[in-house]
């Protein structure tokens, strides 16, 4: 099951005692639940009064309650970058300064006490915090002590969720939420999630959401039917059950609808950027329009009110970049409040307050009703007839590929800083930290960036930010490695190893290669190195030969491509140093590549290993066939390359596609080509089919020794749209499986959903796109099967998919655009430079479907936490005098088991780390090897380099002690818990052993650590 997963904060040695409940007896702990996230934090609250529900101000019970939120929607990067969006430059391209907002906000906050103002944004309000005075930051710590200023979310970015994969959005939510906790204390803990702009909204998310403490969900953007059915049936807001795997309410989560997304009812906006007139109490001026105000806000409060159960409604009060002059908006709310509740006096029965998201929902909780129970999520996403938000889970996939990429490479320098200390911050080859890339990545997380959905200048800003934070990191990663293997050398990282450049493999005569294996288990990782064309021995960290081979591929740089393989064994949480150097052998064993012609052929092409083989077709050089050779499965399937041509308008629509919104001019797509010119290499280790398409689209077919899935390289771009048709390239499976209209795809990486074309579990669909309207977000893998056979692909990056016909399923891989989809960018997605071209990979498993998801679940894990390769060149220089070089080296002195991963492994402070266990499969997911059941871990000595002498569990975000932590308590229409207040959570740790549930859960410890060894 996939499972909640478990924090923990553990510290030992000279770390400071911590306030209970930390853990120091050796009794081992019940076992972790399936997916939970333990973090273990030892932090204590600046502040000692509870900025929460008790700041709320009084209601009227008989009345109807409408609350005013006031707030401002800062996107971190968009149309201009964070740091435009901050300082207010370029406002050519949009009006916005950050920096102005809160420096107004503050001051109209502090005019009276009965103002509310919320903010969501912490990579801005961070920013500005620490420019600010020693007297301004006093100021604003006693305005949110009294709870005038609030926070909702309290993320670094508002992530999307369409794009994302949950590790990140751990991260990003973590590393925000620690911000508040540090300088705020408990005040500024945030009570309710806050999505009110992405585009569309995973059920994961709100599993997230719950298990890091938070009491409700609101959100602004649901299909456009969807809403329109809820607003008939009084559903907007409703009890979200997150997980099929998680016992309630563990994850569940009230969930509510935003009315107008997240804009003031027209006629209410009086910001700068606004239009509408601001009232005019006077009656003896000429301009003179309260009554008409006041009779348009109760006409909108009443209208509204129909669509939901509660004498209660909200409204949003503020939108994109508003409240630079707060004092606008303020004095024309001040204005409205008075004057709407003085009509009480003549019987009226609307009251108006000043509020925010947390004590709105604080008085849906207390209605004590039943809500009814959604289990499903809100993907797609349409705000109008063929205005499907489905083009962007595919947008900029350069941008995507480099993301993931860059979560992988955080994680190795956490677990590195963690696993060496202070060591690896200084060190001989200078400063480093993980702190840079966990900044950047969280900015990555934004709804606007991994989306694909930004300007051009600033999805480059966006990289900017990424590669500067690589930087700090490669330093980290230096001095770690240099401590653990013991000696000094000149680290080289080649980061263009997907293009086979490595300047230093491809010149050196004799090279060093680490790799860095970020899994608590053990892994065989293929390595390949451009390299000349020479023979080369490879030597393991024994000093023993182990077999190499170098390929020859034909290049399109009037050069031939050499790359050298070898099988590198890597322990868990640890490296190998394998030793590289070019032979003397006067003739070197080089494989060159065999050419196919265009020509009709009888011979059948395959590849194969021990248990997968892989037919070509003979005449169109496509592959054609899969077989399992240990489960004896044999399945034809058909894998090629088509494009949709996009839509630029027609006589049903004038929507066309761009960085948002996918829609084709035609349900069928076009193939790139029919047949593909193949070139074939055999080896001892490894077997390829180069298949070439066009000028502008090839792939690699490659088995590996051992490998129990077939690897699919593709090469796309740049796309041609010289006939001024954009194009939106897909790459498609066609089997004879009986599937249907079902389909499963996973969400943010983590728990699957069942997909079924043209239906929504919850709703009616009217269905006006039969090929956007069906895509899904794919963040790691997608699958359909027969209820026997299983095909399942996984992605190396987040992409759009889905299956439109009976046994079929396609990803798209690249989308280049010719318009702009009218949703605010304002330039079509046309990408120049890097991002034109795009190599990424599809993993392809057949199995039978009782284990299947061992194979999916296993892989998917070593695909987005790959290892990690180091070169090194020349001599070293010994570390210490006194202890000799090591060549191998494990964080771990035992493997965990697989059904467990650990999650996080990072830096928490002096003496102290925080640790996320998670059981990653599902309930009743696999039977047959028992990885659905619970496992218990025991952490004393499980360290290599520290030990444990303390440990806290805490929740999914590490902002609160689990012990303490607790939630409003909700009453499904479906039975179960009736009681008010507020609930618990899981039970945790045992004193050194978490307990991991077959659930998608991750549990998560603090824990004071010793010194490295």
């Amino acid at each position: 099951m996939v499972t909640v997963a478990r924090a923990l904060l553990v510290r030992s040695g000279g770390c400071p005692r911590a306030a209970r409940p930390w853990t120091s007896s050796r009794a081992l702990r019940p076992p972790l639940p399936p997916l939970p996230c333990l973090f273990l934090v030892l932090l204590a609250a600046p502040g000692a009064r509870a900025a929460g529900y008790e700041t709320c101000h009084p209601v009227q019970p008989d009345m109807l309650n409408v609350h005013l939120v006031a707030h401002t929607h800062d996107d971190v990067g968009w149309l201009k970058t964070v740091d435009q969006y901050y300082y207010g430059t370029r406002e050519l391209y949009q009006q916005g300064a950050v920096q102005y907002i809160l420096d107004s906000v503050i001051s109209a906050l502090q005019e009276d006490p009965t103002r509310r103002f919320i903010y969501v944004e912490m990579a801005f309000f961070s920013r500005w915090w620490n420019q600010q005075t020693n007297v301004t930051q006093e100021i604003v710590r006693e305005l949110v002590g009294q709870g005038s200023l609030q926070f909702a979310n309290g993320g670094w970015v508002m992530n999307d969720e369409g794009a994302t994969h949950y590790g990140a959005i751990v991260d990003q939510m973590t590393l925000g939420l620690r911000f508040l906790k540090d300088t705020f204390g408990n005040d500024g803990r945030p009570r309710v999630a806050w999505h009110i702009d992405p585009f569309g909204h995973s059920r994961e998310q709100a599993s997230l959401f719950s298990q890091m403490g938070f009491d409700g969900f609101f959100l602004g953007r649901l299909d456009y039917q969807d809403k329109m059915q809820r607003e008939l049936t009084e559903e907007m807001e409703q009890l979200w059950r997150a997980s099929a795997s998680l016992r309630p309410p563990i994850a569940d989560l009230f969930t509510g609808v935003l009315p107008n997304i997240y804009e003031p009812p027209k006629g209410l906006c009086w910001d700068e950027m606004c239009s509408d007139e601001p009232i005019v109490e006077d009656p003896n001026s000429s301009e003179y329009n309260a009554n008409n105000v006041v009779r348009h806000f109760l006409d909108v409060a009443n209208s509204q009110s129909q669509h939901y159960r509660t004498n209660h409604i909200v409204m949003t009060m503020g939108s994109d970049f508003q409240y630079e002059n707060a004092h606008m908006w303020f004095k024309n709310l001040d204005k409205l409040i008075q004057l709407v509740n003085a009509k009480q006096a003549n019987g009226s029965r609307v009251n108006v307050l000043y509020s925010t998201p947390a004590c709105y929902l604080w008085e849906l909780n207390k209605a004590n009703l039943t809500w009814s129970v959604k289990q499903d999520d809100f993907f797609p996403y349409a705000d109008g007839p063929s205005m499907f938000w489905t083009g962007y889970f595919t947008s900029r996939p350069a941008l995507k590929r480099y993301e993931r990429l860059s979560y992988n490479f955080l994680q190795v320098c956490n677990q590195l800083e963690a696993l060496v200390g202070p060591a690896a911050n200084e060190g001989p080859y200078g400063t480093g930290s993980s702190a840079p890339l966990n900044e950047a990545m969280a900015v990555l997380q934004h709804h606007d960036a991994v989306s694909g959905t930004s300007k051009q200048h600033v999805a480059y800003d966006y990289a900017r930010q990424l590669a500067g934070g690589w930087e700090p990191c490669q330093v980290l990663l230096s001095n770690a490695l240099a401590r653990l293997s013991r000696s000094k050398a000149a680290f080289t990282f080649c980061p263009n190893l997907n293009i086979s450049i490595c300047p230093l493999s491809e010149t050196a005569s004799s090279f060093q290669v680490i790799v860095y294996n970020p899994l608590a288990r053990k892994v065989d990782w293929m390595v390949r190195l451009p390299v000349s064309k020479s023979l080369f021995v490879v030597k393991d960290p024994n000093g023993k030969a182990v077999q190499s081979s170098v390929v020859v591929t034909p290049s399109t740089e009037q050069r031939d491509l050499s790359e050298l393989l070898f099988s590198a064994s890597v322990p868990a949480l640890g490296f190998s140093v394998y030793s590289v150097a070019m032979s003397n052998s006067p003739a070197p064993r080089v494989h060159k590549l065999k050419t196919k012609s265009k020509k009709p052929s009888t011979h059948i092409l395959t590849i194969e290993n021990e248990f997968i083989r892989a037919t070509f077709h003979p005449k169109t050089g496509l592959l054609m066939q899969i077989e399992n050779l240990e489960k004896n499965l044999l399945l034809p399937v058909q894998q090629g390359f088509y494009w949709y041509n996009a839509s630029v308008g027609d006589n049903r629509s004038s929507q066309t596609s761009g960085a948002y919104i996918f829609r084709p001019t035609r349900q069928q797509p076009l193939p790139v080509s029919r047949w593909a010119r193949t070139q074939v290499v055999k080896t001892a280790l490894v077997q390829e089919v180069h298949q070439n398409f066009s000028a502008w689209c090839s792939q690699v077919v490659r088995l590996y020794p051992g490998q129990r899935h077939l690897e699919l390289e593709w090469t796309v771009g740049p796309i041609p749209v010289t006939d001024s048709w954009g194009k939106e390239v897909i790459s498609r499976f066609d089997t004879l499986l009986e599937t249907g209209e079902v389909f499963y795809t996973d969400s943010n990486g983590r728990e699957i959903l069942e997909r079924r074309r043209d239906y929504r579990p919850t709703w009616t669909l009217e269905q006006t796109e039969p090929v956007a309207g069906n895509y899904y977000p794919v963040n790691t893998r997608i699958y359909i099967t027969d209820g026997q056979v299983q095909l399942t692909v996984l992605t190396d990056r987040s992409q759009g998919g889905s299956s439109l016909q009976k046994g079929s399923l396609e990803l798209m891989v690249h989308r280049k655009l010719v318009r702009d989809d009218g949703r605010g960018v304002d330039e079509p997605l046309m990408e120049l430079g890097s991002g034109a071209w795009v190599r990424g990979r599809h993993f392809v498993l057949l199995d039978t479907v009782k284990t299947a998801a061992a194979g999916h679940r296993l892989l998917a894990e070593k695909v987005v936490l790959a290892p990690q390769v180091v070169l090194s060149q020349g001599d070293s220089v010994l570390y210490n005098l006194w202890a000799s070089p090591r060549k191998q080296f494990s964080g771990l002195r035992w493997e965990l088991p697989p059904s467990v991963h650990l999650l996080t492994l990072a830096s928490w402070g002096p003496g102290v780390l925080l640790l996320r266990f998670e059981h990653q499969f599902a309930i009743n997911e696999d039977s047959l090897r028992n990885l659905s059941s619970p496992v218990t871990l025991d952490l004393r000595d499980m360290f290599s380099t520290f030990t444990i002498t303390r440990l806290q569990e805490t929740t999914l975000a590490a902002n609160q002690p689990r012990a303490t932590a607790s939630r409003l308590k909700w009453r499904p229409n479906t039975g179960g818990d009736l009681a008010k207040g507020r609930e618990g959570f899981l039970p945790g740790t045992g004193s050194w052993g978490p307990h991991v549930r077959p659930r998608i859960q991750v549990r998560g410890l603090r824990i004071c650590n010793g010194a490295a060894n």
